[in-house]
């Protein structure tokens, strides 16, 4: 299986995603939405977008781990953020950078939505991830 990613001539750069992800395979993954709780379901992070944002990933990785995948299978991935603002930009690629390495994220990141949206299903929580990868 393969997972090629890019951003054809013509589109918007710079972003910290590629635009495009092409896969090879027959098996699809799908990570249902992640948020920052460890296995006991306790909450991190309360209130840290950065930290939020690390542990949902790192949740995110658990899930496709269990698949027999990782990151560099992953062809989307979808974020949902309370009170988004533009100038909270830092504060959420922070997160991502934080488990870049630890997780093995592409950098560009594969195709990628961050959707704004006022609440998420618990007051706390601040983010959500959703995957899509693609196996063999």
């Amino acid at each position: 299986m393969g997972v090629q990613l890019f951003s054809a001539p013509g589109m918007t750069q710079p972003v910290p995603y590629h635009h495009v992800a092409v896969a090879s395979g027959s098996r699809h993954v799908h990570v249902a939405g992640q948020i920052s709780r460890d296995g006991a379901g306790r909450p991190v992070a309360i209130g840290d977008l950065r930290g939020q944002v690390a542990q949902a990933l790192r949740n995110t990785g658990y899930g496709l781990a269990g698949a027999g995948a990782g990151f560099a299978d992953v062809v989307r991935l979808t974020f949902y953020v309370t009170n988004w603002s533009p100038e909270r930009i830092g504060d959420f690629m922070a997160g991502v950078e934080d488990v870049a390495g630890e997780l093995g994220l592409p950098q560009p990141l594969p195709p990628s939505s961050l959707i704004g949206v006022d609440y998420l299903f618990e007051p706390d929580v601040l983010v959500e991830v959703e995957a899509t990868a693609i196996l063999d």
